[in-house]
């Protein structure tokens, strides 16, 4: 019989070759699964959450740092099928695969030093929400501490507004107002300890916002600018979403100190200390205030999970990418 050489081994990912509509832009395609790079674990991914910060550079956003075509995704939860040499022992075991490909893919692969394990008692579902936001929302609050200040938030009804709001208090903010855009966050809002306002009460986030010591702003807009034109001197404003599309402008009479939050800016300081050490401070927070149950869709409904995202109110979608397996 003839030789026949094995069937390469493959991977689904889920690519953009173009900048435009992430619902109309992005595949999900079959690939070859390249070799695995040295010094790199690969990692069998089994849920990644759907968040802005996945879609936003699929728009073309950020087209200065991306090269094309790319692979959506920047968190998730997996098991790890093959490590380097001298870490055998993380074969089996769950991480977030960091600072590598893509997540959006069955399998990824990431520089095991950026690898983060995941204790036991974490599930899957919170795991593959840990990154993004957590990180996000307490380096925010280590650089700007909010112990006996007043506190605002924009577009409270987010994952990390929540984090931030909800962790604020636990370090002692004296009072944590929320500007909301859809109804059915209020109750919850209520429920965690942050004060819902609407913004449709313009009145009410020009009251908060002269009474706010710290505002952290996810919006962009123009209720940004009306928070920031309010606010008194000495204060800080901290802009780190955009989640309306629009930035903040504003004039030479604003009084508050404004700051622009990167998450990536801060990339190489955690690398610097250690990802695992990083994460030291964020478990503990996640089991002390878990984000609110998300809505698994499995992976070839992406489309139906972009729509959830775009709903006034949705729940955070997670895909499930073992349903590919």
């Amino acid at each position: 019989m003839p030789w026949k050489n094995p069937p390469h081994p493959m991977r689904t990912s889920f690519i953009y070759r173009t900048f435009g509509a992430p619902r109309s832009t992005l595949e999900m395609l079959n690939r070859e699964l390249p070799p695995r790079a040295p010094g790199s674990f690969r990692v069998a991914v089994s849920y990644v959450p759907v968040n802005p910060s996945d879609l936003i550079p699929i728009t073309g956003a950020y087209a200065h740092r991306i090269s094309l075509p790319a692979v959506a995704g920047y968190e998730g939860v997996g098991r790890v099928v093959e490590a380097p040499d001298g870490l055998s022992h993380m074969v089996g075991r769950r991480v977030l695969p960091l600072r590598g490909e893509g997540t959006w893919q069955t399998q990824v692969d990431c520089p095991a030093h950026h690898a983060v394990e995941v204790p036991d008692a974490v599930p899957d579902l919170v795991a593959a929400r840990a990154y993004i936001n957590p990180m996000a929302a307490a380096t925010m609050l280590r650089l700007w501490p909010v112990c006996d200040k007043v506190v605002l938030l924009s577009g409270a009804g987010s994952s990390c507004s929540e984090h931030l709001g909800r962790w604020a208090i636990s370090q002692g903010a004296k009072r944590v107002m929320g500007i909301y855009r859809s109804e059915n966050r209020k109750d919850r809002l209520r429920r965690v300890g942050i004060e819902p306002i609407s913004t449709a009460n313009i009145r009410a986030i020009l009251t908060a916002s002269a009474q706010a010591d710290v505002a952290f702003d996810a919006l962009g807009g123009d209720i940004a600018r009306c928070v920031l034109e309010r606010m008194r001197g000495e204060t800080d404003f901290v802009a780190y979403g955009l989640l309306t599309g629009k930035p903040v402008e504003f004039g030479a009479g604003v009084r508050a100190t404004y700051h622009r939050f990167h998450m990536r800016d801060h990339f190489s300081v955690l690398a610097g200390q250690g990802m695992q050490a990083a994460f030291a401070e964020i478990w503990p927070l996640l089991a002390e205030s878990p984000p609110s149950p998300p809505r698994v869709f499995p992976a070839r409904e992406w489309r139906q999970a972009f729509a959830e995202v775009e709903k006034p109110g949705g729940q955070k979608p997670i895909l499930d990418l073992s349903s590919l397996a």
